[in-house]
């Protein structure tokens, strides 16, 4: 496997109703320009487009800009589907499934454009060659990626998407109790990606962005020192207390960093064990949180490298710049050889540059 300087970054949520996708603008574009001159490839690890609040139709008037910005600045681009956008694999997939049985995805299928969405986003990122893979992609021989929404099915963070999906393998597609492969993954997450795509597409798409933005609503509402907050943590932890009863654990009631944190890596740890990635690096996104930072144990990382996000979450931040894993702007650099380092591109910006001009 021939190797190349690679620059990935994740959870760009080009498309974003509230405009917290920060590489939308020019001005947050540049540091990311500038990093690309020194690479031969970006990959974008999933989640690049945000297709749950506006129908694929609507896609490339918000994403459009970006992969023109781009594809003037590196050869090469690599898109991977995430959970927020599984719609530009789901077609592909979809189209294999009417002609063969499931079986056929390994840890890297590329696959060149071939709906309406993936050939405009290959059209757009001219002169730069897009091509497309999915569940991840080998960047070395040493370094695997992908986005990491499977942990969904095994992360402790009861977000919605872990309850809907850990209710699917119980008793929908019962997932095995070893080894996994991408297409028992799918069995269990694709039916819901593809009923919030159904709705997105056909529905007004403003009822599905709320719903997006449910869990950041919920998220600092439970961590308020408020009477009504702590109210809203009894019945909280009651629900954790009911949801584990019922076999849907484990699900922690903790929503600290630490626990949020302990939560995902848990989630993405099975995740490499059950698909047997024999890597020593693993590179993912996902959680929007990068690292490991060097406040991290290493112990707990264990080769494993996050991206973080490109959106702008101020209720995970801190009030000076790059003071939160949070913080976004985040990359991952992978080179011919050595560790992935991180990168945090947008490390000297503060709220006030990368707040949204909601005019």
């Amino acid at each position: 496997m021939p190797s190349v300087r690679t620059l990935v970054i994740s959870d760009l949520h080009l498309g974003r109703a509230d405009r917290r996708d920060l590489l939308r603008r020019p001005d947050l574009r540049e540091p990311l320009l500038e990093a690309l001159a020194d690479v031969d490839r970006l990959v974008i690890l999933g989640d690049g487009l945000e297709l749950r609040e506006a129908a694929h139709r609507e896609a490339i008037a918000s994403a459009g800009e970006f992969f023109a910005a781009v594809g003037g600045a590196v050869g090469e681009i690599v898109l991977l589907a995430g959970n927020h956008d599984h719609g530009l694999a789901a077609g592909w997939i979809d189209a294999r499934l009417q002609t063969e049985p499931a079986g056929f995805l390994g840890l890297e299928q590329r696959y060149e454009p071939s709906t309406p969405l993936t050939r405009e986003l290959a059209r757009a990122a001219q002169p730069a060659a897009l091509s497309f893979s999915y569940p991840g992609i080998w960047l070395r021989e040493d370094v695997y990626a992908l986005h990491g929404h499977y942990a969904d099915l095994h992360a402790t963070v009861p977000t919605f998407e872990r309850v809907v999906v850990g209710a699917m393998a119980k008793w929908v597609a019962p997932f095995p109790d070893g080894a996994a492969t991408p297409d028992d993954y799918e069995a269990v997450v694709a039916p819901v990606y593809a009923w919030l795509h159904a709705l997105t597409q056909r529905a007004d798409h403003s009822l599905v962005a709320q719903g997006g933005g449910a869990s950041s609503g919920a998220y600092v509402a439970l961590t308020r020192r408020t009477p009504r907050s702590l109210a809203l943590r009894a019945g909280y932890r009651g629900a954790i207390t009911t949801l584990n009863l019922a076999g849907f654990g484990p699900l922690q009631p903790g929503l600290s960093p630490a626990a949020l944190r302990r939560g995902y890596l848990h989630g993405i740890r099975e995740v490499i064990a059950r698909l047997q990635i024999a890597a020593p690096y693993v590179i993912w996104g996902h959680s929007h949180r990068s690292g490991p930072w060097p406040t991290d144990d290493p112990a707990e990382w264990a080769g494993i490298v996050n991206t973080g996000s490109w959106t702008y979450q101020p209720h995970f931040l801190s009030p000076e710049p790059n003071g939160s894993p949070y913080w976004p702007g985040t990359a991952v650099y992978v080179g011919e050889s050595g560790a992935p380092q991180l990168r945090r591109l947008l490390g000297d910006r503060g709220h006030d540059e990368l707040r949204p001009d909601r005019a």
